[in-house]
């Protein structure tokens, strides 16, 4: 059944939504298992040896071949693959080699962490990024422009570890606003959370603004020369209502997914800023395990930051779909 404007009916939508998740699900199941064998033979390469590392350097013989039998270390390459694949469909991401900790629960520990950074981080993209985008695009080719491209540029350029640096030397040590580093849980102590997040969500925040004004401002100059703002500039409309009603919501759909995909990249971990700030999130989490060589860990972190970033990509594609009348048949 169809509507009178042309547009599918709610069951016929639902069906197209659900044959396109369904098609989107599909690619994603292979995408997974070509990364889950990534990550496994990635870590495989790394210099040393697992065994020794926990045993130690003087450590008997025996104890050293008990190690690799507990861990499975002594079989094939394939087997150990399998093995640990197998565990992973179960949701055993195994035991970290240095503490005796499920990896489960490790993970589970600094999500939240990771999440918070991102989420901050993400609040800090969009408050400088939609704003200098939509100001750029309006006042194109004037000194507004300039500047929005520049700081646009600056947010790309900048190294993280440079600009975490200058932020802690100018808020931490001379001004004493912020503590230079660490982490206080938010049901601690809010005040506290919030001044220990601040700084390393705006190293990644700049980051990712400028990514997003660059992407609002292209949208913003291509709706603004659409027939239909013409058509409101000609009815009298006043331009305020044009380019936020009118132009800004349009623009804002291939804005909305590229936010979805950025989230993602900032739940995988930051790794140079999470060390800068000594933030405990999965950035930190990998780091210290690959050099502990505490296998479970890396291969869990890994596999959970990129399962994340691969249905942030899923949830990018179903919100374009669901905001593009155009894919939804309308």
């Amino acid at each position: 059944m169809w509507g009178r404007s042309g547009a599918p009916s709610p069951p016929r939508a639902s069906l197209t939504l659900a044959l396109y998740v369904a098609r989107r699900v599909a690619v994603l199941v292979p995408t997974l298992f070509f990364v889950s064998v990534l990550i496994f033979s990635l870590q495989k390469l790394l210099p040393g040896d697992a065994a020794i590392a926990i045993a130690g350097e003087e450590s008997d013989p025996a104890v050293v071949a008990a190690i690799r039998s507990k861990y499975h270390l002594d079989r094939p390459v394939v087997v150990q693959y399998g093995i640990w694949v197998g565990k992973v469909l179960r949701g055993d991401l195994g035991e970290s080699l240095r503490n005796k900790i499920p990896v489960s629960e490790l993970l589970a520990s600094k999500l939240p962490v990771t999440v918070e950074l991102a989420v901050g981080s993400m609040l800090v993209a969009l408050v400088i990024g939609i704003p200098a985008g939509v100001l750029s695009a309006v006042r194109r080719g004037t000194l507004v422009d300039v500047a929005a491209n520049a700081v646009a540029l600056s947010g790309l350029s900048v190294p993280h570890f440079w600009l975490g640096i200058m932020l802690i030397l100018l808020f931490a040590v001379r001004l004493g606003w912020l503590p230079a580093s660490g982490y206080v849980p938010p049901w601690e102590d809010l005040g506290r959370n919030l001044t220990t997040i601040l700084m390393p969500s705006i190293v990644l925040g700049t980051g990712v603004a400028g990514v997003m004004m660059r992407h609002t401002r292209g949208a913003m100059l291509q709706t603004l020369s659409a027939d239909y703002v013409r058509t409101a500039r000609a009815k009298s409309v006043p331009e305020r209502l044009v380019v936020m009603k009118h132009a800004l919501r349009n623009a804002l759909i291939p804005v909305i997914t590229l936010g979805a995909i950025e989230f993602g990249r900032l739940l995988s971990g930051a790794v140079l800023t999470e060390q800068i700030f000594a933030i405990p999130g999965f950035g930190k989490m990998l780091v210290d395990g690959v050099f502990n060589r505490d296998y479970a860990v890396v291969q869990g972190v890994v596999l959970v930051s990129a399962a994340l970033y691969v249905l942030m990509n899923l949830l990018a594609d179903i919100l374009y779909f669901v905001a593009n009348p155009r894919l939804r048949g309308a």
